[in-house]
């Protein structure tokens, strides 16, 4: 079976009730937390093992990780769109961007991205906020559907949790394009396409900087958020690079809603230092809100805002984490993506949508940030000419 097609059943079992998916993600080498009150359960039983190989190191992982880390500190490539495509369609046309969350930076920032590009191709954006729930995602759906727009974002959230409310926005003629909707890239589910980074990748560099700055001694917790299929993949990504150090091991798999890390984070990191102590040396989480939850722990524990536990993100980068970075303040390391770059994305995949064409097949990469490179701003936002590329197809 390929890693594609493995994505595939992962996706369907993920569509399966949260309290089961919580069973069927909770293989770990230390405890697994649930998202009720992060207590530990090693009995609790797994889905087939995702292949991870592609991700892994090969040779000395801890050479590999420093290598790693290194070109992606200081890339310049896969930034740059397609300069070919459709002319502006539609003009004075209306797009519904439905975000899961609008309070989550990265879903908010997408947003900005999708009204900057509207802008320019002479549309107009309205938005709805799915408020971090399911009814909350539906409703809002269902509210941008009413509306009769030209074209749906959905920002965030996985297209089989409204699979029949996608089903008549198809019916509508209403085409349906994706940021993070799902792990992988390209069309399926009922969405024109998904735009996102390689999530396997983020989870790669996430690793690689948990290794390379342990020297190979790193000791993980790992967290993410069962109800999102790709926060699922990339938490048991990230698990799999760790564990092919062999001189690491993840301590802890805790799966906790990102909705709710504010309130629930100050408990499980103090739980988590209690249990492990000096062995827990790296907090790793699918989402940046997880770490503005753990700092009042890891204050109150008298823990070094420059010392371990070192938090690493494999999200997409927003303006807290990068003033948490920037400032060395309980978080070391980001894997961002370029949030803005891809809200144009979304508004050019909405355009070849409405022209008839097939979308781009473009995939931005992901950057790792460090101390070293953190943008002075608050969004990480690489010099290729985008804007520039994506007005140019579009006769702007």
């Amino acid at each position: 079976m390929t890693i594609t097609s493995k994505r595939r059943v992962l996706l369907a079992a993920l569509a399966l009730p949260v309290a089961l998916t919580l069973g069927l993600t909770g293989c770990s080498s230390g405890s697994v937390g649930s998202a009720a009150d992060g207590s530990g359960d090693a009995s609790a039983s797994a889905a087939p093992e995702e292949d991870f190989s592609s991700i892994l190191p090969t040779g000395d992982a801890v050479e590999f990780s420093k290598e790693l880390v290194e070109k992606s500190l200081t890339a310049s490539e896969g930034f740059t769109p397609p300069s070919t495509g459709p002319t502006a369609q539609k003009p004075g046309a209306r797009v519904a961007y439905v975000g899961s969350d609008l309070t989550n930076g990265g879903i908010n920032t997408v947003s900005e991205g999708v009204t900057e590009a509207a802008a320019a191709i002479g549309w107009t954006v309205d938005s709805y906020d799915g408020k971090a729930s399911a009814q909350g995602r539906s409703d809002a759906l269902n509210q941008a559907i009413a509306a009769q727009p030209d074209a749906i974002i959905l920002g965030g959230f996985d297209p089989t949790e409204q699979a029949a409310t996608i089903a008549s926005a198809e019916s509508a003629g209403i085409p349906v394009i994706g940021w993070h909707a799902g792990p992988a890239t390209g069309p399926g589910n009922g969405l024109f396409t998904n735009v996102t980074t390689d999530p396997l990748t983020v989870s790669q560099l996430a690793g690689a900087y948990a290794v390379a700055d342990s020297d190979g001694t790193a000791g993980a917790a790992i967290f993410t958020d069962g109800q999102y299929d790709i926060a699922v993949l990339k938490a048991d990504a990230m698990k799999a690079y760790i564990e092919a150090c062999s001189g690491c091991s993840v301590l802890s798999y805790q799966d906790s809603p990102i909705a709710e890390a504010d309130q629930r984070m100050p408990g499980l990191i103090s739980n988590l230092l209690q249990e492990n102590g000096d062995k827990l040396t790296y907090l790793m989480a699918i989402n940046g809100n997880y770490f503005g939850g753990a700092q009042q722990a890891l204050r109150a524990a008298g823990k070094d805002p420059a010392g371990t536990p070192k938090s690493v993100a494999a999200g997409d980068g927003d303006a807290a984490e990068f003033q948490r970075i920037r400032s060395v303040d309980y978080q070391a390391a980001t894997v961002a993506e370029p949030l803005l770059l891809q809200g144009w994305q979304l508004v050019d995949e909405a355009n070849r949508a409405l022209a008839g064409e097939e979308w781009s097949g473009f995939v931005a990469a992901p950057a790792l940030i460090t101390k070293q490179n953190v943008p002075a701003g608050d969004t990480y936002d690489p010099a290729s000419g985008y804007r520039d590329i994506y007005k140019k197809v579009w006769g702007k």
